[in-house]
């Protein structure tokens, strides 16, 4: 019996790396958060805390999804979101850096869209302890949707709403036994090109996320 032909290795090696990449080149769709039995508001203010050191795993679907509704997630039918804005503008975005690539949080469809297929970790986290997080939220203000006016003033308006969006990620991981530490350590010049961002759209805070380094203690 003639035996059957057998592929190149270096063939399929490209196949698995052409597939790779069309896998990863999409929209990232997001499981239902889970918005029920979780720690008392209380206790998580008593564990929440700002940590320096991350476990390198990546974040499960389940955390990163419950992360970014807890952030700016919409809560309400006429779509309001779980954080307040200056008059419900929604003016921030949340993009969300991870080693495969750049996403941006799509809170109506609960999913990633697709920004950037590269590693933007370190422009993200320009301080070497933040760099080996598995996600690192960039809270972008896109001024374009506030009221015209005083841009002053809708950028300080806008920096209390990035507050707000942050203090909801330190209360999502106190509660889960995550860690986060929000800084505006960032290389801003470098990321707007890559992001695309416009003039009118700007990053205020940088935020790492993931789990604690095993025996290490919060500070």
């Amino acid at each position: 019996m003639k035996e059957p032909a057998r592929l190149n290795p270096t063939v399929i090696a490209l196949f698995a790396s052409i597939i790779g990449a069309s896998l990863l080149a999409q929209d990232i769709p997001l499981p239902a958060p889970e918005i029920s039995g979780r720690m008392p508001l209380m206790e998580a203010l008593a564990k929440r805390s700002t940590v320096r050191e991350f476990d390198s795993r990546e974040l499960s679907p389940r955390h990163l999804s419950g992360l970014l509704w807890a952030c700016f997630g919409v809560n309400r039918s006429d779509g309001k979101r779980t954080a307040p804005s200056t008059k419900n503008s929604q003016e921030t975005d949340i993009y969300v850096i991870l080693k495969q690539g750049a996403y941006v949080y799509d809170a109506k469809a609960n999913k990633l869209n697709l920004v950037l297929l590269e590693d933007l970790r370190g422009l993200a986290a320009t301080q070497p302890f933040a760099t080996n997080a598995p996600v690192t939220l960039l809270f972008i203000v896109d001024l374009s949707k506030m009221e015209k006016g005083n841009t002053a003033e809708n950028n300080a308006y806008a920096n209390i709403d990035v507050g707000y969006i942050s203090q909801n990620a330190y209360l999502f991981c106190a509660s889960e036994g995550l860690v986060t530490g929000a800084r505006a350590s960032f290389d801003a010049k470098a990321l707007g090109p890559k992001l695309r961002l416009r003039p009118d759209q700007r990053i205020v805070l940088a935020q790492s996320v993931g789990y604690p380094v095993p025996g290490a203690n919060p500070k």
